[in-house]
């Protein structure tokens, strides 16, 4: 009896052991999936969407330490929906599209500004679609986006897309938007939502083009001075208004969006030298996380006060600088001040009466003059935010040079 049970019990481990170690054929079997890394929505000739998915295989000589960069894939079919999109290009790969790897969301300029509810709701209702994916809206076709988004410093482009919104927390020039981001903006009454500016620099080898800003207060994606091997680039912000991309924030009111919501480490600004008017510092300021929002209901008109501390030190150094003497740094203290005074103030209305979307979520701040939800939903922020006043107060603290504090 003994021997029997023996037996039994070497046949259901030899059993199991088969069945955890035998491939498998069926249609989620690795080998059958093929994944995206990023999908492109562009309008269709024929249909309402041109829908483009980008691959990438992986390459056996990465493995071993080579330099080589993985293989592109990128396919793209017209459909009337992305669903219908998914479904035939199952099809034409002979694979089941799984986008449970995909980065980023592309929506052209085009698409965009027709509106995007339906494709975001399609999008958020797909359990594949991670919340952390990256939304962007293309001022060139998704597609052509896409293929120019090679890595330059990255083997992987899988890489790239993951790293490459981080530099918002120290540049401000664009900002870390994800999809979640986005849905939560659109569906909430108390802000409008804006996705990352990309795009194709067409000029990336000439950069006396006149039309290439050389200026961050004008400079935005496809209008920048950058010169590389790569023609995608990442610099400012989509606005919308609803689901309908209304207008472009420039890389320095990109920085002001950043500042306004917290959502920067540090920055670099370009002041007056008090000692060479002719002369600009670069002064890098660093966010202490003292900001005050503070938002009251006059005449039935919004009053918007932003009040934030700041300390900074100087970068630029030049021959016979004093950086030690107070009055000198107290000096560049209130130059950093009035610019940032400027440029805030500035931001704040164009978001209010050029593009009428309060991105900067200050309705939030609006929700204690109302006693219910419904007083508020009545007031109607999103339309009364055009009425809106601003009063900005900035209070910078600059210090000597890291290294170099007097020459």
């Amino acid at each position: 009896m003994n021997k029997l049970l023996r037996n039994i019990f070497v046949f259901l481990v030899i059993l199991v052991f088969i069945v955890a170690f035998s491939p498998s054929y069926t249609s989620l079997n690795i080998d059958n999936l093929a994944y995206v890394v990023a999908l492109g929505i562009d309008v269709g000739e024929n249909e309402d969407f041109n829908i483009s998915f980008q691959f990438t295989t992986g390459s056996s000589s990465s493995d071993s330490g080579s330099s080589e960069k993985s293989p592109l894939i990128i396919n793209s079919v017209e459909a009337s929906s992305i669903d219908s999109a998914i479904n035939l290009m199952n099809s034409y790969l002979a694979k089941k599209i799984n986008l449970s790897h995909c980065r980023l969301l592309i929506f052209s300029e085009e698409v965009a500004s027709k509106g995007i509810a339906d494709a975001v709701y399609t999008l958020a209702n797909d359990s594949q679609i991670r919340h952390s994916a990256n939304i962007i809206v293309s001022k060139n076709t998704a597609k052509d986006y896409m293929e120019n988004s090679t890595p330059i410093l990255e083997n992987l482009i899988t890489k790239y897309y993951e790293i490459f919104p981080n530099t918002s927390k120290y540049t401000g020039y664009i900002y870390n938007v994800t999809f979640a981001d986005f849905l939560n903006q659109y569906l909430c009454n108390t802000c409008e939502p804006f996705a990352i500016l990309g795009g194709v620099n067409k000029n990336t080898t000439t950069l006396d083009n006149a039309s290439q800003s050389t200026n961050v207060a004008t400079m935005k994606s496809t209008n920048t001075p950058f010169s590389g091997d790569r023609g995608a680039e990442n610099l400012g912000i989509a606005v919308f208004k609803d689901d309908k991309l209304v207008g472009e924030l420039t890389a320095i009111e990109t920085l002001c969006l950043s500042i306004l919501r917290g959502d920067t480490d540090s920055f670099l600004i370009n002041v007056p030298d008090p000692t060479d008017p002719e002369r600009q510092l670069d002064i890098k300021i660093f966010n202490e996380g003292h900001k005050k929002i503070k938002v009251d209901i006059l005449n039935g008109f919004p009053y918007i006060r932003f009040e934030a501390k700041f300390t900074g030190r100087v970068y630029s150094m030049k021959e016979h600088a004093h950086y030690l003497d107070q009055n000198i740094l107290d000096a560049i203290s209130q130059e950093a001040n009035r610019y940032l005074e400027n440029i805030l103030t500035q931001y704040l209305y164009r978001t209010s009466t050029e593009f009428q979307s309060d991105i900067s979520g200050f309705g939030k701040y609006a929700l204690s003059h109302f006693l219910t939800a419904q007083d508020f939903e009545a007031y109607d922020w999103q339309n009364n935010y055009v009425n809106s006043t601003f009063k900005v107060t900035i209070d910078t603290q600059i210090q000597s040079g890291f290294l170099i504090n007097e020459t």
